[in-house]
C-alpha cells in the first residue's frame, strides 16, 4: 500500500468491522477497505456513489456491471 499508516490505523465503521473478520481467517484485505476504514466518515460518499452506481437503475444489470468492472480492474492491472 502506498500510505502504511492508513493499512496500520485501527480500522473504523462498518468496514473496520469487515476488515478485523476478513483477517481472522487470513482472508486478504482489498486495499480500498482500508482507505475506507480509516476515516468512514469521509469515504461514505463514495460508497454512497458506488453503490449507486452499482445496484441504481440501469439497462444493464448488476451482474453485468460487476463484470465489466472486473474486466477494467484487470486491463488497468489491478485486483479485483
Amino acid at each position: 500500500m502506498f500510505l502504511p499508516e492508513v493499512e496500520k490505523a485501527v480500522p473504523g465503521g462498518l468496514r473496520g468491522l469487515e476488515i478485523k473478520a476478513a483477517k481472522a481467517v487470513g482472508l486478504p484485505i482489498p486495499q480500498i477497505l482500508h482507505l475506507f476504514a480509516f476515516k468512514p466518515d469521509r469515504t461514505r460518499h463514495l460508497m454512497n456513489f458506488t453503490q449507486g452506481v452499482m445496484r441504481g437503475p440501469s439497462p444493464l444489470s448488476p451482474g453485468q456491471r460487476e463484470l465489466i468492472a472486473a474486466l477494467v480492474s484487470r486491463k488497468n492491472d489491478c485486483p479485483f
